[in-house]
């Protein structure tokens, strides 16, 4: 583990980890953009006027514009003696209604959200059926009904080490698109399919088109087997790009860190690259 600073706990900067949620429908995603609401600009704002210090606020993973969050995780440094509990409830106090911050805690000075990030879980929803208004911003309706059994059999072709290029919205041919997948799994709850996944890192547009593919193999758009074939495409010429699906039905559940949280120095310097370029979803 790196050294920490000398004297690093008699200073009087501190390190606050907060864990975010937000309905993401009315938020151009998490990065800050000019002129745009986002949830970085929005939490950024607040926290600088509670505080009066120029603050930034580093975030765990870069959501899409629309996408949702129950468990995204930032931090950022201040001197402001607050004890833990008192950032939620202030912060709490003012922010908007489709952002609360559901938990603080302070950190070592070392902790980064993103680099020591060892998962991220991520859920897709699907409501097949009649829509229901009621859940419209948080799940993707479909009409008619889907093959579970076809498309929890695809999935299976998922977990591992693979380029995931025919799943990206990658342009810039310098960048690699394999990433690691934990785990994917399916399973239907009353009216949804809900697609959980958990990997090291997401290329952008990954999870939404992963869940576009499976999708389309629920409708019968694709054969079971073309998920393998598509985790061997190299050619944007030839590839049979998925669908991507709506961001609403997107949602980061979890970024964890282990039970003792440490910078990820005995990762390899490829997997290292990878975890600092997790763009999101």
């Amino acid at each position: 583990m790196p050294l920490r600073p000398l004297c690093w706990n008699l200073s009087t900067k501190r390190r606050i980890k907060l864990t975010v949620a937000y309905d993401g429908c009315d938020f151009c995603g998490w990065a800050p953009q000019r002129g745009r609401r986002t949830v970085h600009g929005t939490l950024t704002e607040l926290v600088r006027q509670v505080s009066g210090e120029d603050i930034e606020i580093i975030g765990a993973s870069r959501t899409d514009s629309g996408a949702n969050a129950r468990g995204q995780v930032c931090h950022f440094d201040t001197e402001t003696p607050f004890p833990d509990e008192k950032w939620v409830h202030v912060l709490n106090q003012e922010l908007p209604h489709d952002l609360a911050v559901v938990k603080a805690d302070r950190v070592d000075p070392l902790f980064h959200s993103r680099f020591w990030a060892l998962h991220r879980y991520y859920q897709y929803r699907i409501q097949v059926g009649v829509r229901d208004p009621l859940r419209n911003r948080q799940v993707f309706s479909y009409p008619k009904s889907l093959d579970f059994e076809a498309m929890k059999e695809a999935a299976k072709a998922l977990p591992g080490t693979h380029d995931f290029l025919a799943f990206s919205q990658l342009v810039d041919p310098k960048k690699s698109t394999v990433r690691r997948l934990h785990t994917v799994e399916l399973s239907q709850v009353r009216d949804e399919i809900r697609i959980d996944i958990v990997g090291s890192a997401f290329v952008r547009g990954m999870m939404r088109r992963i869940s576009g593919a499976l999708w389309d193999i629920g409708r019968g758009a694709r054969p079971v087997e073309e998920i393998a074939n598509l985790l061997t495409e190299r050619d944007k010429r030839t590839i049979k790009w998925p669908t991507v699906l709506p961001a609403r039905g997107l949602c980061l559940m979890k970024v964890s860190y282990g039970r003792h949280p440490k910078p990820q120095v005995k990762l390899h310097k490829k997997e290292r690259f990878l975890a600092e370029e997790d763009s999101d979803e």
